[in-house]
């Protein structure tokens, strides 16, 4: 099987990196996105279509990091796209908000069973952002609750102390405990008892760099019913796993009601909104808050929004992406095993995480293996990371899928013959 080069997207970083930060910044550089080995992966895309992308080498790839999340029908799903470009015609950034905004806002009242009415932004992190300050504005307390390894976006509070740039005044109104751990959890509220505006936590634990957690069995009520009781807001992140679990709510899925959810990635295919939904009991504490940018009323990315939103619902969406995301991981998992190596499958199979253990009777703590492994894939077309969640589309085709393994069958034997030298010398 062919192997990819990258020798334009080489080039261009060269060139990048003297007038931008990093080369390129953030999640997707390959530095803060993990790409290792570095040079398996491309750094540029030319297009996307379905489930596909294209480097500015040439080379296609099978892409299950989705933008990491927002391709969830396909890249360029026409309706999707056909919604967004009607709209602009008429208009987009305007001095008023357009009539997309209601329509909107109830579609997403209709599908959510939690929500009673919802707020746009941008990014997820700008409306897990508004979701602390709604809490702190309905119950006029400070602090804010926390899962180890839990991400909500890149503003100072939500990050941690020994980050670049983050003092600790960002994160003194910050507490911690682990997903799961009701016990802790009780135990921290009745410390800080009359002090705590909300709780914010994924639906299930999904951190990188490590292996996801799916809630206990009555954990999530135990924490609705604490919650309740202490007056505490509770907040769930739904940004990364949004409609892929369930359309009417990853709360709904794990059978118990959010008072607040932030949605982003999935909500309109790629096209840049984001939305917090909520009980009617916060609507006022909600309006009451200063928080808002010039483009969040955008009107184009709204109508994207509305067709998307839509169309998961006909198809269900959910049902889809877990079918196949289960069809993909029970595949890889056998693969693996055919080739004499443990991969470790966790989380929701339409947004799993794997890492490869070790291999016959050797195991691999420090993910060596895995890393060669996804590098070997990504070599040949199917681009995958390393240290992330993956993520299902509908577009995903069983041939799509019958090629992936192929190309981690293959992977898999390449690997097996360097094993020893890859636990030893890493990258």
């Amino acid at each position: 099987m062919e192997t990819y080069k990258y020798p334009k997207s080489q080039e261009l970083f060269q060139k990048s990196a003297k007038v931008v930060p990093s080369g390129i910044y953030g999640h997707l550089g390959p530095g803060e996105g993990c790409f290792m080995p570095i040079d398996a992966y491309p750094l540029y895309a030319e297009k996307a279509k379905g489930s596909y992308f294209w480097d500015i080498d040439g080379n296609k790839f099978i892409d299950y990091m989705c933008a990491y999340g927002p391709n969830v029908l396909g890249y360029n799903d026409p309706d999707v796209d056909n919604a967004f470009k009607e709209q602009l015609k008429k208009g987009n950034c305007i001095s008023l908000a357009s009539a997309r905004l209601p329509e909107l806002a109830e579609l997403l009242v209709d599908t959510i069973d939690s929500a009673d009415w919802a707020f746009f932004a941008k990014n997820g992190g700008d409306v897990t952002a508004m979701a602390a300050l709604t809490a702190k504005a309905a119950t006029g307390r400070s602090k804010m609750l926390m899962l180890h390894g839990g991400y909500h976006g890149v503003a100072p509070w939500m990050q941690q102390i020994d980050y670049s740039g983050i003092a600790k005044e960002d994160v003194a109104n910050n507490l911690y405990a682990d997903f799961g751990n009701f016990s802790q959890i009780k135990r921290i509220v009745y410390e800080n008892k009359g002090q705590i505006a909300g709780l914010i936590s994924t639906p299930y634990h999904h951190p990188a760099l490590a292996d996801n957690m799916l809630p206990p069995e009555g954990y999530w009520q135990k924490v609705r019913d604490l919650c309740t009781q202490e007056g505490i807001v509770l907040i769930v992140d739904d940004v990364r796993c949004g409609f892929r679990l369930d359309v009417h709510g990853s709360d709904h899925r794990y059978g118990f009601n959010a008072d607040l959810l932030t949605y982003c990635k999935a909500l309109a295919n790629g096209y840049n909104i984001s939305a917090l939904v909520g009980r009617e009991s916060l609507q006022d504490a909600a309006a009451s808050v200063f928080y808002t940018g010039s483009y969040w009323l955008s009107a184009a990315p709204m109508a994207a929004a509305i067709a998307c939103i839509t169309k998961m619902r006909e198809m269900d969406l959910a049902k889809v992406c877990l079918e196949k995301g289960k069809k993909i991981t029970d595949g890889l998992v056998e693969v693996a095993a055919n080739n004499g190596f443990h991969l470790k499958v966790t989380g929701e199979p339409s947004m799993w995480f794997m890492r490869t253990t070790g291999y016959e009777d050797i195991e691999d703590p420090n993910n060596m293996l895995h890393q060669a492994f996804i590098g070997e894939c990504v070599r040949r077309g199917v681009f995958l990371a390393n240290h992330h969640n993956l993520f299902i589309n509908a577009s995903l085709t069983d041939k799509d899928i019958e090629q992936t393994l192929e190309v981690a069958d293959e992977a898999y034997r390449v690997i097996r013959k360097d094993v020893k030298n890859i636990l030893g010398k890493g990258f």
